[in-house]
C-alpha cells in the first residue's frame, strides 16, 4: 500500500505538469506553427533524457521507439497543440480527461488488466465531471479543437497501454527518451514540408518552450512511465484526471475564465472519481498475461490496491 502511493504520488506530477501546459501553450508559445512546436517539445526533451541514461535503443526497440514515439509524442503533441491554441484552457484539458476509461479497455483488451467495479465507477464519476465542466464553459467549443483533443487522447491512451506491455524490457529513463527522439524526428519532415522555415521566437517563446520541455515533457513522461510500469494502467489513467483539475484552476486562478456553479460540480465529481478508484482494486485477468512483467511472462494475479 505504501509503494502504491508513492508512487501514485510520483505519477500525479505528470498530469499535473500537463495541466499547466495548456495555458502555457496558449498564452507564450506560437499558435501557427503546431508541427514544430511539437518537435521542439520533444526532441530537446529527448536528448535531456538520453543523456542522463546514456544508453541508445537496440534489436526491436528500434521500431518500438519510432511506434511509441508517433503514439506518445509526435502525433499526441501535434494534436494537444492544435487543441490547446483552439480551445480554452478548461475545455482542452477535461476533453483528454476521458482517457482513463479508454485505457482501461485498451488495457483490458492487450495486457489482460480487468478493471474493479470501483475503478469502473471513479472512470463514470471522472467522465460526468468532465462532461459537465465540457458542455458548460462560457467560451464557444471550437469543432476542430474538440476533434484534436479526441484524438489525441485515444491515440496515447494505445500508446500508453503499449508502452506498458514492453516496460519491463528496458529502463524507463532511456525508453522514455527514446520515445521522446523518436516521435521529434517523425515530426521534422512533415514540420518543415506543412509549415516551412522554423519560427523565430523571442524572449517569451522561447521561456514557454524551456518549461514545457523540462517540466510538462521531460519530467512529467519519466514520471508517468515510472508509474505505468509499477501501477495498473487503470490507476495511472484516473490519476491522469488531475489534468483537468490543474487545467480548470489554472484557467480561472490566471487566465481570467469563468467557472460556473455546474463546472464546480464536474471539478467536484472529478475529484470523487480520483479518490474512489484510487481507493478500488482491480484484477487481472485470472487466468491472463500479467502486464507488468515482459510479452512472454505468464502469471495468474490477483492484485489489490
Amino acid at each position: 500500500m505504501e509503494a502504491n502511493l508513492r508512487w501514485s504520488l510520483i505519477t500525479a506530477v505528470a498530469p499535473i505538469a500537463w495541466g499547466t501546459n495548456y495555458y502555457v501553450t496558449r498564452e507564450f508559445l506560437p499558435a501557427d506553427h503546431p508541427l514544430y512546436g511539437a518537435a521542439f517539445r520533444a526532441l530537446p526533451a529527448g536528448l535531456l533524457l538520453l543523456t542522463a541514461c546514456r544508453k541508445l535503443p537496440a534489436g526491436s526497440w528500434w521500431w518500438k521507439s519510432l511506434l511509441l514515439g508517433f503514439l506518445n509524442m509526435g502525433g499526441f503533441f501535434a494534436l494537444v497543440y492544435v487543441a490547446a491554441q483552439r480551445l480554452p484552457t478548461s475545455a482542452a484539458s477535461t476533453v483528454m480527461a476521458t482517457a482513463p476509461l479508454v485505457m482501461m479497455l485498451f488495457a483490458w483488451a492487450l495486457i489482460s488488466e480487468r478493471p474493479g467495479p470501483r475503478q469502473l465507477a471513479g472512470a463514470g464519476l471522472g467522465v460526468a465531471g468532465v462532461s459537465l465542466m465540457l458542455l458548460t464553459g462560457s467560451a464557444p467549443m471550437d469543432a476542430l479543437g474538440v476533434a484534436a483533443s479526441v484524438a489525441a487522447m485515444t491515440m496515447s491512451s494505445f500508446g500508453y497501454v503499449l508502452a506498458k506491455r514492453w516496460s519491463a524490457e528496458v529502463e524507463v529513463l532511456a525508453s522514455t527518451a527514446w520515445q521522446l527522439l523518436g516521435g521529434g524526428l517523425l515530426l521534422l519532415p512533415f514540420a518543415a514540408a506543412v509549415e516551412g522555415s522554423p519560427p523565430a521566437l523571442d524572449g517569451c517563446e522561447l521561456l514557454g518552450f524551456g518549461y514545457v520541455t523540462v517540466v510538462a515533457t521531460a519530467l512529467a513522461f519519466a514520471a508517468w512511465f515510472a508509474g505505468l510500469r509499477r501501477l495498473p494502467a487503470a490507476t495511472v489513467g484516473l490519476l491522469g484526471l488531475l489534468n483537468p483539475v490543474t487545467g480548470v484552476l489554472l484557467g480561472t486562478a490566471i487566465a481570467g475564465e469563468t467557472l460556473t456553479f455546474r463546472q464546480i460540480c464536474g471539478l467536484l465529481l472529478t475529484v470523487a472519481g480520483i479518490l474512489l478508484g484510487r481507493r478500488g482494486g482491480f484484477l487481472t485477468a485470472r487466468n491472463g498475461r500479467n502486464s507488468v512483467g515482459s510479452d512472454n511472462v505468464n502469471s495468474r494475479l490477483n492484485y489489490r490496491q
